[in-house]
């Protein structure tokens, strides 16, 4: 998911970082929090991938919380977020993953 070609950035899903975005407290490592999240954000991403999903409907989103704890955080329009959620549903449901 990281790489020179980060084109499926600019999709209409960019607006994601929440009221909190930018505010930084002094002497806090936001940077190792981020890159763990980015980590588990773009596994994932891969598994969405993998899912039949496009990045431009659904992705994680790498972030830090204020204390500088990784967060991965859900970004998706409503009817890609409605159809994971009957994903995990039926799997829940113990048919293997069926819609």
């Amino acid at each position: 998911m990281t790489g020179a070609d980060e084109g499926w950035l600019s999709n209409g899903l960019d607006d994601v970082a929440g009221a909190d975005f930018g505010l930084w407290v002094p002497d806090v490592d936001y940077m190792a929090g981020w890159r763990e999240a980015r980590e588990s954000a773009d596994r994932l991403n891969r598994a969405f991938l993998g899912a039949g999903f496009g990045l431009s409907e659904l992705r994680a989103v790498a972030s830090t919380n204020e204390g500088g704890r990784g967060v991965v955080r859900l970004a998706g329009w409503p009817d890609a977020v409605d159809r994971l959620a009957g994903l995990l549903e039926a799997l829940a449901d113990g048919d293997g993953g069926a819609v």
